[in-house]
């Protein structure tokens, strides 16, 4: 039938880009005709998506499901390659569901709403695009691409410093993807054949001195997206001057992006030098946890200090990524799920409070739980989910990577309970800088505001629609872990299963290698100059 070879994931690239023409010629000075449009085209996706992998993906299958594969431009050898598989499917879903919803949270935009509805149609296709490449080339500008709507986005109407901190994200994001440009090309060019297809290029035989310089760059290059300290600085300054619907995306899917990149590249096609590299994103997990929450306790901008509450929460997603194990793995992959659904409805909230107030300075706020009730429930229960109060989605993940680098057999038993002791600090701290966000804004004295004697500043049916829906899946995966688990739980258990195998292959004639290497740190170059790869 042709509808079963139909190029379904090639439509979910392209239909946004598609939809983001016509608006221009839109006859609508207000922006209402543009708003509805754009939600439309949003709704439209995302219902093809929900589609697509309802009908036509397997989740019992690890293996890359619906390829589109045509050659695009094959004088340099780039391909329009895509497939999903269990990394891919769940972050598209999770891109089209806060992507829609930031449109919905976009209502009030009056400010170039042609440019505007426009951008996001363009960084939803560049990040469905990025989570379904399957060719670096095309990963590369897909990457690049979600990048210029970002900008435009935070400097035309972003806050009173929207050119610094706009300024500030395209430097630091644009050096970074050198680094994966470079790295992807000394891997297409290795060997005999030149290929930039992830298939192809995971099949390579390549040298471990090759395998740890092409893994730095990536390494340096999500850190930077991730972000991982010391190249996160651009995170809070980008959040604190975006608007609302901006930070909604940016930490719900555009850090995702990074976290895929590292599963994808680092782990899943560096293999061998993962296993050297894994102690040192669990250390780098940890120094994260660490100091950002105890720096979010220095942040008197409301939007700041859940900026490095987002720094914090990645930093488990490093340690499940260095525990050689499935559960490790999976929780993981379900903190990047997590996180995506409780950033997305916090950063929200924190827009709707600054639509009433007009400043984010929580030194200025306070009271505003008699004229906001409703809005101080919504914001508490996301407040409890990112602490990772139990049934909520946030402690099943947090758990699962305790659980998963706690029982892993690759490390020292000192090594596992410095980093699981370290890692539960920032569990302890994140209720409290958490909790007194919510009493400096909500309860206390009025500050400066100037609070309604009723409660007209109250969340509005739109917007409680669109905390509500983020919420929901946030309790339905708290409750029922499987809701998530479920569509990536055969890949993470293969790749989980593949780098531990490796481990155990170089570390057969050995020992324990980990434990050797932090007692006699001078180990690891005769173990890197006599490791055979696989």
């Amino acid at each position: 039938m042709i509808v079963e070879h139909f190029p379904w994931l090639t439509a979910l690239v392209i239909f946004p880009l598609l939809a983001a023409i016509p608006i221009s010629l839109l006859p609508d000075s207000e922006g209402k005709t543009l708003r509805w449009y754009t939600l439309g085209a949003c709704l439209a996706e995302l219902g093809l998506i929900f589609y697509t992998f309802a009908n036509y993906y397997d989740l019992h299958q690890p293996g890359l499901q619906l390829v589109d594969n045509y050659a695009w431009v094959p004088q340099i050898g780039l391909n329009w390659s895509l497939a999903a598989d269990g990394l891919s499917m769940p972050l598209v879903i999770l891109s089209g569901l806060v992507t829609t919803l930031a449109v919905v949270a976009s209502w009030n935009i009056t400010l170039k709403p042609r440019l505007y509805f426009s951008l996001l149609l363009l960084m939803f296709s560049a990040q469905v695009g990025v989570f379904l490449a399957q060719d670096m080339l095309m990963f590369f500008i897909m990457w690049e691409l979600e990048l210029v709507p970002v900008y435009l986005l935070i400097s035309i109407w972003g806050g009173q410093k929207r050119l610094y901190a706009a300024t500030k994200f395209i430097l630091y994001t644009a050096i970074g993807s050198i680094f994966i440009l470079v790295a992807a090309l000394a891997m297409a060019f290795y060997g005999d054949n030149v290929t930039f297809n992830f298939s192809e290029l995971a099949a390579k035989d390549y040298s471990l001195p090759m395998q740890l310089f092409t893994y730095t760059g990536f390494l340096i290059a999500f850190g930077v997206k991730l972000p991982i300290f010391p190249f996160h600085t651009w995170l809070p300054d980008a959040h604190s001057e975006a608007p609302a619907p901006v930070s909604m995306i940016l930490a719900g899917v555009l850090l995702k992006m990074a976290g895929y990149g590292l599963i994808r590249m680092n782990i899943e096609m560096l293999p061998d030098a993962h296993v050297y590299f894994a102690p040192i994103l669990a250390i780098l997990g940890v120094i994260n946890i660490v100091y950002a929450s105890l720096a979010a306790f220095g942040q008197d901008n409301l939007k700041r200090r859940m900026a490095y509450s987002s720094v914090a929460h990645m930093g488990f997603v490093l340690i499940g990524l260095s525990a050689f194990t499935t559960l490790g793995m999976s929780g993981a992959l379900l903190q990047m799920i997590s996180h995506g659904l409780i950033a997305a409805v916090l950063f929200f909230l924190s827009g709707v409070a600054y639509e009433r107030t007009h400043t984010l300075a929580m030194n200025k706020m306070g009271g505003m739980g008699k004229a906001m009730p409703v809005a101080f429930g919504l914001f508490t229960a996301g407040s409890m989910a990112s602490l990772a109060l139990p049934g909520m989605s946030g402690f099943v993940a947090e758990l699962a990577v305790f659980l998963g680098f706690a029982t892993s057999d690759a490390y020292s038993t000192l090594f596992k309970a410095v980093i699981v002791i370290l890692a539960a600090i920032g569990v302890i701290l994140s209720p409290i800088y958490l909790l007194s966000m919510l009493r400096r804004i909500f309860f206390g004295n009025a500050g400066e505001l100037e609070l309604p004697n009723n409660t007209s500043w109250d969340i509005k049916p739109r917007e409680a629609f669109v905390a509500i829906v983020l919420l929901v899946p946030i309790i339905g995966i708290g409750l029922y872990p499987k809701l998530a688990t479920q569509t990536y739980d055969v890949k993470s258990t293969e790749l989980a299963n593949r780098v531990q195998n490796i481990r155990l292959a170089q570390n057969a004639d050995h020992g324990p290698f980990y434990a050797q290497v932090l007692t006699a740190p001078e180990l690891l170059a005769s173990r890197i100059a006599n490791v055979s790869i696989r």
